[in-house]
């Protein structure tokens, strides 16, 4: 490992792009589905791991919705979020942001107080052994109706106190912002702040219209911003955060090699890029392993890799202190690398 890899590693970094379901390996499903008497597709990790090669968005959400059968109760959603903040306590995150996506659960019949009571004390634990501060943030599935998305909201109700924001996923294409104007409006009235998928797949047109209609505080992905320079211009003027999962825009052939990936360029002209893992068990790495393949294909140096450690925590919810805190934190880490 290079010395800038190794500076990446150790920086303190707050990870904001993590759907908590995509950080079931193999293994665990296995575990889980044995727990349950649940038949998975495959004989055994090996097959299902081995599975784990897309063509493109729709043949890994495919998977991903199936292998989402084996989480059924509480204790599962805390074992499965347990073993993602492993590996978050590992790569020196301070702070996470996960999505949730209550709808691929409750349609199989799963409560929807199961699923965030196992998170969130998972969450809690992680919090009080390793000082992890987290906002959990509730995801509606674009590729079901708007109609899905309000009924979803109403069920969520009763546990708004224990949620931070709303997001949007899914299959992107054929499936803009704008069809869930409505019921954003509906989060903004309830005074949830709201981010969404936009720029991955689908076009600039589908991040102006997160920006400009759902009126988002984030953009998750916002990679195909580069083709549009208004666009480009409108992002750094504005200073809107991109959560950007390099691993996973090359695992699912938004480009065809690391070496190819934006985020350089996008960094270099004044976008607020960050790096997240997004479905790390199904993408090959958790946030360290991204920072990692960066610095290797597209020569990172250590400045940006500093950059893109502050910018997660500057575009994170925290409250100012403890923003601050960790901003200090890192440039601790940075003078020690330095030799001052």
């Amino acid at each position: 490992m290079s010395n800038i890899a190794a500076l990446a590693c150790a920086l303190p970094k707050a990870e904001l792009h993590l759907h908590i379901e995509g950080t079931l390996e193999p293994e665990l499903a296995f575990r889980l589905a044995e727990r349950h008497g649940v038949k998975l597709a495959w004989p055994n990790v090996e097959a299902l791991r081995a599975a784990y090669d897309f063509s493109d968005l729709q043949s890994f959400l495919d998977l991903y919705y199936a292998g989402a059968s084996v989480l059924l109760t509480e204790t599962d959603f805390y074992d499965l979020t347990w073993a993602y903040l492993e590996h978050a306590h590992a790569d020196n995150l301070r702070h996470v942001e996960i999505f949730f996506d209550p709808q691929t659960h409750t349609e199989r019949g799963v409560a929807f107080g199961d699923v965030i009571g196992g998170i969130r004390r998972a969450m809690l634990q992680a919090e009080r052994e390793w000082g992890i501060s987290f906002r959990i943030i509730m995801s509606f599935l674009r590729h079901l109706s708007e109609a899905d998305a309000v009924a979803t909201l109403e069920e969520a109700k009763p546990f708004l106190h224990r949620i931070d924001g709303i997001g949007l996923d899914s299959s992107e294409m054929g499936h803009p912002p704008s069809k869930f104007t409505r019921v954003f409006a509906l989060c903004r009235e309830l005074g949830l702040p709201v981010v969404a998928h936009a720029g991955e797949e689908g076009p600039p047109a589908y991040i102006e219209e997160a920006l400009d209609i759902l009126q988002v505080k984030r953009i998750d992905h916002g990679v195909r911003a580069i083709e549009s320079e208004a666009l480009m211009a409108r992002l750094a003027q504005e200073q809107t955060p991109l959560t950007v999962c390099p691993l996973s825009n090359v695992k699912l052939k938004v480009y065809q090699d690391m070496r190819e990936h934006k985020l350089r360029e996008m960094l270099a002209r004044g976008l607020k890029v960050t790096i997240n893992s997004d479905d790390p068990a199904y993408f090959g790495g958790y946030v360290n392993d991204n920072f990692v393949a960066c610095v290797d294909a597209l020569g990172l140096t250590a400045q940006e890799v500093v950059k893109l450690a502050r910018n997660s925590i500057e575009a994170s919810w925290l409250e100012s202190a403890r923003r601050d805190v960790l901003l200090a934190e890192i440039d601790d880490v940075y003078r020690d690398w330095r030799g001052e």
